[in-house]
């Protein structure tokens, strides 16, 4: 079988397995685990067999015309180069996962089958992005990825909280969906083709009529797939779905495929010096933020969150600088480790038996009652923090590698501004990214919250996905001398100076963090938490009403009162309730754009029923009127209309004689 046929079977079988799913979910709910589980398993060993075929060396093309457009031709095309090759064997390693853990993490969920279906729904159309070599296809992944989503995070939508989640990340990622589209056919009419590698060609001979607005158009749809400012507010409340569906989005899918629509078509940026430093400043401000975020958090899924988004932004300033190779390194160690932290979360919510677990204050002795969790979630936590010799070391230092190269001027076609902004606010996350995932491990196996149901130990099916996913996060960075021959040749061993800087700033962040926790352990020993709770600015405002109000309304737990040994509050002083609410900008959206738009709807309103209505009711009415009038002389008495009949000739008469007399 030629390798171009095992690469159009990838994306196939999981999208057979969804079509079956759907259509036998509800007949023969026997068939619905194997059809989710065998199939991705098959596609995985598939991405292998295609991934060792192609082997890092020439790209796998392949197209035939899918229709005759007249103008630019839209084809069914492949184009597998090494990016591709090992994009594809992440996406389904993460989606098999997924299926084998939802087995047991959804096991008595009645949506179960319509679940799987769409999983290996999603996990299709991330395929088709990634092996796609037409825009066109590409884009009907991207958008199948994007219902899929709005589906999988409204899975629950019994509660408020997943229906206006699944309706949010649905909008804002079409409002970057726009601008994406214009940026497609603008791209395509300059280069003729909808080719990636028609297009790769007019970029390298100087085609492109119009870089810089094409960048951007197309940098508004990479934002809103992948969560970066600003238009990465839907993220964190896509948490409101399963937590599966939590790790395939962060992990291999949706976010992954802005940051690899960007690799792909890096040269179409970096023919735009103004393209890269926007982008660099877009990862710089998404990454601090985030990151900033994620430490005044208290829900565990909602951290993992804004984690992603910072980690995204290392990838889209990887990006700016020009290095596309450290770029998908992080990609691909990111999506080992955030995986297994999102499924490990997912085990620790298992264990208490509801959701509301995920609040880190509530979490008392979680070490000993998930071991699994806690040993593989401390890997993981390792590998997030960039602490050597985990994964995320080595590919966060390839970044702040790449960031320095530029800066100092070594990077041709890449402005140097890029590269100071990419690695100051990169050293700064790597401190911020240590503390918040300091924090995290403290409250979570830890803390000091109440003591919640034992539900005994976590099926095996969850327990056995953890330990299958902490070996890339524990030793992915071991292929660091292997991975430039499956990318452009760079170097991604990390630089002395990067790895000094890096780890040092690190490791400041997880003592200094370690220190807060301590600190304020101590004092929560000495102020009773009811105290604290009735005096929220005891003790330097460690609990705040608002906070509590907050959790009140997410958790519906009135008994609540914010962990006076958290940390982060400490560490971030008065900054901390604005992060903790995301810095407002859900508030600033509702007033530029919620609020106007919803007058105007009010407007419109208002215009339609007393304007137009009135003349639709006035049209109508005078018809009616007219009716009955004349409906009043229609008697029904033979002798009435004789007299009218009668009496109407007299008068025409009269008016003959009269107009013949004038006339005479």
């Amino acid at each position: 079988m030629t390798t171009t046929t095992l690469a159009v079977l990838v994306p196939l079988l999981p999208f057979l397995a969804a079509a079956a799913g759907l259509l036998l979910g509800r007949t023969a709910p026997g068939f619905v685990r194997p059809l989710a589980v065998l199939p991705t398993l098959a596609a995985l060993a598939l991405a292998v067999l295609v991934a060792v075929r192609q082997g890092g060396g020439r790209s796998i093309d392949s197209a035939t015309e899918l229709t005759p457009t007249g103008s630019v031709p839209i084809e069914l095309a492949l184009h597998i180069d090494g990016f591709a090759a090992l994009v594809a064997v992440l996406v389904c390693v993460v989606a098999s996962c997924v299926q084998i853990y939802s087995t047991a993490y959804l096991r008595d969920d009645p949506r179960y089958p319509s679940y799987a279906a769409l999983v290996s729904l999603f996990t299709s159309a991330m395929l088709l992005v990634v092996y796609s070599g037409d825009l066109m296809v590409l884009l009907v992944g991207w958008e199948v990825m994007g219902i899929c989503s709005y589906f999988l995070v409204g899975h629950y939508w019994e509660t408020p909280e997943a229906r206006a989640a699944s309706l949010k990340a649905f909008l804002v990622t079409k409002l970057g969906d726009v601008p994406f589209l214009i940026g497609l056919f603008a791209l395509a009419v300059d280069a003729g083709s909808f080719r990636i590698t028609t297009v790769l060609g007019a970029v390298a001979s100087g085609g492109l009529d119009h870089p810089t607005l094409i960048a951007l158009l197309l940098l508004a749809g990479v934002a809103g797939k992948s969560a970066q400012f600003p238009l990465h507010t839907w993220l964190p409340d896509a948490m409101a779905g399963p937590t599966p569906v939590s790790a395939l989005i962060h992990a291999a899918t949706m976010v992954a495929a802005g940051v690899y629509f960007v690799a792909r078509l890096l040269p179409v940026f970096a023919a735009s010096g103004a393209a890269l430093v926007v982008l660099a400043v877009m990862a710089a401000v998404t990454m601090t933020g985030s990151a900033l975020a994620a430490l005044a958090q208290d829900d565990i899924k909602r951290v993992l969150a804004y984690s992603t988004i910072g980690q995204l932004g290392y990838m889209t300033g990887a990006l700016a600088v020009g290095d596309r190779g450290a770029a998908v390194f992080h990609l691909l160690s990111h999506g080992a480790f955030k995986a297994l932290l999102f499924l490990g979360a997912g085990v620790v919510i298992h264990a208490a038996g509801t959701n509301s677990l995920a609040a880190m204050s509530r979490m008392k002795d979680l070490r000993d009652r998930v071991p699994d969790a806690y040993w593989t979630m401390t890997v993981a936590l390792l590998a997030l923090a960039a602490i050597p010799p985990f994964s995320g070391f080595f590919s966060k230092e390839a970044v702040l590698g790449s960031a320095e190269h530029a800066a100092t001027g070594h990077a041709e076609a890449i402005p140097s501004s890029a590269g100071w902004i990419v690695l100051v606010s990169g050293l700064l996350t790597a401190l911020l990214t240590a503390a918040y995932a300091t924090r995290l491990w403290l409250l979570a196996f830890r803390g000091h919250g109440a003591e919640a149901p034992d539900h005994g130990r976590q099926p095996v099916a969850m327990n056995a996905v953890l330990w299958v996913l902490a070996i890339p996060s524990l030793a992915f960075g071991l292929t660091v001398g292997v991975l430039p021959d499956w990318f452009d040749g760079r170097s991604l061993t990390p630089t002395l100076t990067t790895s000094v800087l890096g780890t040092g700033v690190a490791l400041v962040g997880g003592i200094v963090t370690y220190a807060a926790w301590r600190h304020t352990t101590a004092l929560a020993a000495r102020v009773p938490l009811g105290a604290v709770a009735a005096h929220p600015d005891a003790d330097g405002g460690l609990v705040e009403a608002e906070a509590i109000a907050t959790h009140t309304a997410a958790y519906g737990d009135i008994a609540y009162a914010p962990d006076p040994a958290d940390p982060g509050r400490l560490l971030l002083g008065p900054l901390h309730r604005h992060a903790a609410t995301g810095f407002h900008l859900d508030a600033v959206y509702a007033v530029l754009f919620v609020r106007p738009v919803l007058a105007a709807a009010s407007l419109v309103r208002f215009l339609d029923r007393e304007v137009v209505e009135t003349y639709v009711r006035g049209a109508a009415a005078v018809p009616n009127w007219l009716g009955r009038a004349v409906r009043r002389a229609q008697t029904g008495n033979v002798q009435t209309y004789l007299s009218a009949l009668l009496a109407g000739t007299v008068v025409l008469a009269i008016a003959v004689v009269l107009v013949a007399t004038a006339g005479a």
